[in-house]
């Protein structure tokens, strides 16, 4: 499917959670799709609602079995978020003030850890909240667990910076909660929540600049209904849907609005 594909685009902007690997190991097929792509001039960008900066990325990919000399360059929503808290040139994280609660685990502190924040320790002394995700040690499939942290930021009335818009991906096979439903939460009660990722249309700016490509010659391959598909629509971009993430069906996209130009079980060559 992948192949036929490489012959109307130049330009490939993939999703990795659900299309490359299940956060565990890469899916079949996957590692000769993006050499025969690199063989044919393409250019690839991962894109990604991964609450870690594109570094962290790449190394975890490569531990994986995916080399740099696979793909052209990384995006993530943690990168998206890094950028926006060190410039402070968008109105919403220019308002933000320098003492930061961080709601997720110590692997994403790669976010803000080297932008001389003052980190405290309750969400009373915060300016404002870094929401990353559930915490593995606490509980990954909860989001109960988190209630009263997120009660007390409500109190305090801290703005909310959300580094992951997903619900939840799957994780060798079980589902795991991400920072964007703790978000949804926080905003149904009333809290302001900032949010960078998929799918809003914004963080595909930095990704085509990367690529290098034209619109009109790029696909966005991806496999949610929420963030993927929609986000690509919004920017521009064709889509192509892979199946290999969440469990939807084609009735589930045909009731979203979404027409992907190919729907395709993996993320494969052929």
């Amino acid at each position: 499917m992948i192949a036929e594909l490489a012959e109307k685009y130049d330009g490939f902007i993939v999703d990795l959670w659900g299309v490359v690997h299940d956060g565990i190991k890469v899916y079949p097929g996957v590692v000769d799709c993006l050499t025969r792509l690199s063989a044919a001039g393409k250019k690839v960008v991962f894109l990604s609602n991964a609450p870690r900066r594109a570094a962290a990325i790449g190394r975890a990919l490569a531990a994986m079995g995916i080399g740099e000399k696979l793909y052209t360059g990384i995006m993530s929503s943690g990168e998206a978020v890094y950028l926006a808290l060190r410039d402070r040139n968008e109105p919403d994280f220019a308002a933000l003030g320098e003492k930061i609660y961080h709601l997720g685990p110590k692997r994403d502190r790669d976010v803000f850890d080297s932008l001389g924040l003052v980190e405290v320790a309750s969400p009373a002394a915060a300016d404002f909240m870094l929401n990353t995700g559930p915490d593995d040690y606490l509980g990954p499939d909860d989001p109960s667990i988190y209630e009263p942290v997120l009660t007390e930021s409500l109190a305090a009335g801290l703005p909310m910076i959300c580094a992951n818009p997903d619900l939840e991906v799957i994780r060798d096979g079980r589902r795991i909660i991400c920072a964007g439903i703790l978000a949804e939460w926080y905003a149904a009660r009333g809290g302001a929540v900032i949010m960078r990722g998929k799918p809003d249309p914004a963080i595909y700016t930095p990704t085509l600049a990367l690529l290098g490509t034209q619109k009109s010659r790029t696909v966005a391959i991806g496999d949610s209904l929420r963030t993927d598909m929609p986000g690509a629509k919004a920017a521009g971009i064709d889509a192509c849907w892979v199946l290999s993430g969440v469990d939807v069906s084609a009735a589930d996209a045909a009731a979203a609005g979404i027409t992907p130009v190919a729907i395709c079980d993996r993320f494969n060559w052929l």
